[in-house]
């Protein structure tokens, strides 16, 4: 809970074994945009968790706080949602001390892709070097936030990548 920092870049190629690296299922949805109150259900290897999370405004660092839902909970309040549910599997791919969570989307979106890194400052962010398989960085942009995909707002490029 607290401060988010991250930033957000295309994708301009995959990582090779793919398979190596921790995946976690995810299902999202918004019950609002403005302020961003979403909903996810969360899947990996090692556990599941359902969440209510309420972002401040902000585009590289941003205010964040996450609270524990149970299923029943989740599901009630999936009927109240907003918008486009969001589907991806989102690969957490180390990099140093960072970790660069690869989201591949599903459904509606199916083919998209962006990478996020948070970071623990903005200088931190604003002193990382993006690996060679990162493309462009669209932090500032704003056009690539799950919330405006929810709300059925694609990118002007055709693809995330």
């Amino acid at each position: 809970m607290g401060m988010e920092i991250e930033r957000k870049f295309l994708v301009k190629e995959i990582p090779e074994n793919l398979h190596q690296y921790n995946v976690r299922d995810i299902e999202q949805a918004y019950l609002n945009f403005s302020p961003t109150i979403r909903i996810r259900h969360d899947v990996n290897n090692e556990s599941e968790k359902y969440e209510l999370t309420y972002k401040g405004s902000g585009i590289l660092a941003h205010e964040e706080y996450n609270l524990p839902l149970d299923k029943t909970s989740y599901d009630n309040l999936m009927q109240k949602r907003e918008g486009t549910v969001i589907k991806k599997k989102r690969y957490m791919i180390p990099l140093g001390e960072h970790t660069a969570e690869l989201d591949i989307f599903e459904g509606d979106y199916a083919g998209y892709m962006l990478v996020e890194v948070e970071f623990r400052s903005i200088e931190d962010a604003h002193s990382f070097i993006q690996p060679t398989w990162f493309g462009e960085d669209v932090t500032q942009s704003g056009e690539y936030s799950n919330s405006r995909l929810a709300r059925g707002i694609r990118p002007q490029q055709k693809s995330l990548r």
